[in-house]
This record gives C-alpha cells, structure tokens and sequence, in this order.
C-alpha cells in the first residue's frame, strides 16, 4: 500500500530510524543526509502535484456552484412567468428543478470548503519541508566542515592554538550532528499530528522573515 503524503511528511520532519541505523552502520552519514536531501525534494514534487488537483478541483465546485446559483435564479424568474401565464404546470416543473439543484448545492459548498482546507493543508507540508530541508543542509555543512577540519589535523595540520581551535570546531560541528542523530532516533513513531505541527512552525517562520 503507498504511504500518503501526510505519513510521508511525518515520517521526513521526524526522521527515519532506519536511514540512521545504516548511515552509522555503512560509515556514510554524509550520503545518507544527501539521500534525505534529495527525497524532501521528491515529497516536495509529490505534495505540489497533490496540491495542484486539490486546487483543480476546488475551482470545478465553485464553477460549477455558479452555474447552479444562476439556474436558480433563472428558473424564479421563469416560474413567476408560468404562474402569470396560468401554467401551473411548467411552473411547477421549474419548481422541481429548484429542489434538485437546492439539494446539490450544499455539497458542492461542503466540497468547497473541504478542498480549501486540503490546500491549506498542503501548502503547510511544503513550508515544513523547506524548513526541514534548510536545517538539513545547514546540519550537512557543518559535518563536512567538521570532517574537513578534522582531516587537515589528522594529516599533521598545525598543532599549535590554531590547531586547537580548529579542533575545538570540529568537535562541535561533530556534536552538532551527534544531535542530529540522536534528536532523529528519539522522534521514531510520530505521525501527521507532528507535521502539522511543523507546518505551523514553518509558516511563523516565514511571516517572521
């Protein structure tokens, strides 16, 4: 069964356990952040695609919630003719008419408001994985400046003050990605409830800027 998107976006914001697992296993956590990269813009894809027949849709019901409108307009001025006109019987027809298009007209409001709600909702998922993306790239750079760093010393680099500095931050780059890891493992198991929260976190962001 395909994951949905509102899973697949839980499953991104809160991290997966098992790209973690293999990253330490396979030494590569730098490929498997990349990898991570590359399917948040995948998701990123998906949730437009998504958003794009949810907006579709919603503007097939508001059209076709105007022509019901208008019909219902013209078949009142229609049955007072009849009635003028002593046909009862064709006013009686367009009354019918009202009724079935009184009975269809809530849903499509109803199906109006549903698919606003799934845009927001949408829109949402695709501010939380642009935050999630910038933190991961932000967490990327500083593991390969970390590494770097921690090359150059392992090579010989200079072991005075200097060098201790840059020690110092590579350590801390490296902390800060141990954090990654360990903020990603401990995040197993939540689901849609925790992405939403992130979209609302997403879009403060994005008004604070």
């Amino acid at each position: 069964m395909a994951e949905s998107i509102s899973k697949r976006v839980g499953r991104i914001i809160s991290g997966s356990i098992n790209a973690i697992v293999d990253a330490v296993e396979d030494s590569a956590p730098e490929m498997v952040m990349e990898q991570a990269l590359r399917e948040i813009d995948s998701a990123v894809d998906d949730v437009r695609a998504e958003l794009g027949k949810v907006v579709a849709e919603k503007h097939l019901a508001n059209k076709r919630l105007s022509e019901k409108n208008k019909k219902h307009e013209e078949l009142s001025g229609q049955i007072e003719m009849a009635v003028n006109e002593g046909r009862d019987d064709l006013a009686e027809a367009a009354i019918e008419a009202q009724l079935d298009i009184e009975a269809q007209i809530p849903v499509l409001e109803h199906t109006i408001g549903e698919c606003g709600d799934k845009e927001k909702e949408l829109e949402g998922f695709i501010n939380a994985l642009h935050a999630k993306k910038r933190e991961m790239q932000d967490e990327l750079k500083e593991y390969r400046k970390a590494r770097k760093e921690s090359d150059a010393i392992a090579a010989g680099g200079d072991a005075s003050s200097g060098g201790a500095s840059a020690q110092k931050r590579a350590n801390d780059a490296t902390s800060t990605f141990d954090r990654v890891l360990e903020k990603h493992s401990g995040l197993i198991g939540v689901g849609a409830t925790d992405s939403a929260k992130a979209a609302q976190m997403a879009e403060l962001e994005a008004m604070s800027r």
